[in-house]
């Protein structure tokens, strides 16, 4: 028994004083003090450069969430604009520490041991865009037609799966450059274009005349777009952890614009607001164990602030997009959307 207890004491203790979660990869972005990201490089509403060159965006916000929670600095990510299967290749070949640029999520690719899918950032699906000259109501209705869609993208099997059970007859273009896939498209090479149906309304604002293209009904599959980083387990957590707190600031009503008062006031905020932002809570615990600042947390809101604050940003009412984020997947289960906010505790 006197045995039993000194190996239980001895384990505890070794425990408690266990150091931070070490990572290669995320002591190479502290050491370097640099998070590289990759993003698409002209993706409006997602990434797109603006007047100084600088990557604006859906997708870019959750660079900087990255670099806010481990640096504590959102500025210290350097995002780079980049091909979707480059993206991936770069990762592997560790040219980059992660990438936040609409990679959906499969089975395949989360196999693939040079990569790590972490958190899903938006909700999407497959659709087809269409010149209104061609008058076309329905993807089905596409029988014979020449689909221009992303080289090495899911796109390509969705099309196949999709035509291919309804024995709809097509053709590809399969063209990896974007800008060289969007001219095809807009010249008339292509009578449809392929692709996410949000990535659908971001290119067709980079066509001379937006108004001149419908995105058809149809969603012909389920597209969970999600960061994906080098594999390690420190870096993970940190990027995931970072989101989740993106999420629970939202389902207590924390923003970019009410967090500082929010700290300042914590004897009067709920238990789960505390756990966000005392300096004696679970953020700060979870700070020791993965090695990243005590305001990891603080920092995140009030350098990117909350989901829905990015969304809206971004793609909300206010913006050419003009969605309304209660009527999607992306809102909080709560709402009846797909995003759960796991609990820090």
């Amino acid at each position: 028994m006197k045995t039993l207890l000194s190996l239980s004491a001895a384990l505890a203790a070794s425990l408690l004083a266990a150091p931070a979660l070490a990572g290669p990869v995320l002591d190479d972005i502290i050491a370097k003090d640099q998070l590289i990201c990759l993003v698409n490089p002209n993706s409006p509403g997602f990434s797109v450069p603006d007047s100084k060159g600088v990557f604006q965006g859906f997708n870019t916000d959750f660079c900087r969430m990255a670099a806010a929670a481990i640096l504590g600095d959102a500025s210290k990510a350097d995002i780079r604009g980049i091909g979707f299967s480059d993206s991936m290749k770069t990762l592997v070949a560790d040219g980059a520490h992660m990438a936040s640029r609409s990679i959906t999520e499969t089975g395949t690719r989360d196999a693939d041991p040079g990569l790590a899918f972490v958190a899903t950032t938006f909700y999407d699906g497959q659709g087809f865009m269409v010149p209104k000259s061609l008058g076309v109501k329905s993807a089905t209705e596409l029988n014979g037609a020449t689909v221009c869609a992303e080289d090495g993208s899911t796109t390509l099997l969705n099309i196949a799966d999709w035509f291919g059970d309804r024995g709809i007859e097509y053709r590809v273009e399969n063209i990896a450059d974007k800008t060289a896939r969007l001219e095809a498209f807009f010249s008339g090479k292509c009578d449809v274009y392929a692709s996410d149906v949000t990535a659908l309304m971001s290119d067709r604002l980079l066509s001379g005349s937006p108004d001149a293209y419908a995105i058809l009904p149809e969603v012909i599959s389920a597209e969970p777009l999600t960061l994906v980083t080098q594999p390690d387990q420190a870096l993970e957590a940190a990027v995931f952890w970072a989101f989740q707190v993106m999420l629970n600031a939202d389902q207590y009503g924390v923003t970019s614009k009410n967090v500082a008062d929010i700290v300042k006031d914590l004897d009067n905020q709920p238990k789960a607001v505390k756990r966000l932002f005392a300096e004696d809570n679970a953020t700060a615990e979870m700070a020791e164990k993965l090695g990243l600042p005590k305001d990891w947390a603080f920092q995140v809101i009030s350098q990117v602030g909350a989901y829905s604050e990015v969304f809206e940003r971004h793609l909300g009412a206010e913006t050419p997009f003009g969605i309304k984020l209660t009527e999607t997947s992306n809102a909080l289960v709560r709402d009846g959307g797909q995003m759960y906010a796991y609990p820090i505790r």
